[in-house]
């Protein structure tokens, strides 16, 4: 049985004062979206939310696609924010074949990690590294990056185009270790290898900075 999840298309209100606040800080878009999920205890809302987003600019202005493992609570958004259509991603999560071929679109912010100091060594001898810090990937490196994800997520790629996209953060907020992203917008054509494993990508997110728009997967036919 495929996962459950749905899908809402907010077109956004450029005139609301909330909105205007959210566009320029994703960290406070990230705290007003997090407004939709039922608000239950848990050390990891966001993520038992099944809540993913992704920031898209059209002729017709700023849109989220906000992506939820259950209906979002949409009362809980600030009045005149925006409007929504709301669809449920089951049936099209259980199409999902193998061989299938598709359009494929995601936000996403490729890292690598700089090996640490060394700190020890293994009875075998090979050096024991501290994890060290991420540091953001661009052009040639993003790409491989992406096809390396796309393919442990039920993807091969037939092409790539890169996008790079905005962090949009308030200079008022307190500097804090891991949130100078760089987004990338990845699109192309895939062909389908293992449509469970997808389904599973899809709904789970794919990478690092899904709180600030990152992760969100989407597929067409091709």
């Amino acid at each position: 049985m495929p996962p459950t999840a749905t899908l809402t298309r907010l077109r956004l209100n450029p005139e609301s004062p909330a909105v205007r606040r959210d566009l320029a800080d994703r960290i406070q878009l990230h705290k007003t979206l997090m407004r939709l999920t039922p608000g239950t205890p848990s050390p990891h809302p966001r993520r038992d939310a099944g809540l993913l987003f992704r920031l898209e600019t059209d002729r017709d202005g700023p849109c989220l696609l906000i992506q939820t493992t259950q209906p979002p609570r949409l009362t809980g958004l600030p009045a005149h924010y925006g409007t929504a259509q709301t669809s449920d991603l089951t049936p099209l999560l259980g199409a999902l074949t193998a061989g299938l071929p598709v359009r494929y679109r995601i936000t996403a912010a490729p890292v690598r990690h700089i090996p640490g100091p060394c700190y020890g060594r293994r009875p075998d001898g090979t050096l024991l590294r501290r994890r060290g810090t991420p540091t953001a990937l661009h052009g040639p490196d993003a790409a491989r990056w992406w096809q390396r994800k796309a393919s442990h997520s039920g993807l091969a790629l037939t092409d790539i185009s890169l996008t790079p996209q905005a962090f949009e953060r308030s200079p008022h907020t307190p500097h804090q270790p891991g949130l100078a992203h760089q987004l990338i917008q990845f699109d192309g054509h895939a062909r389908i290898t293992d449509a469970r494993l997808l389904a599973q990508s899809i709904c789970r997110g794919i990478g690092r900075a899904q709180s600030y728009g990152a992760g969100l997967l989407s597929l067409a036919p091709a």
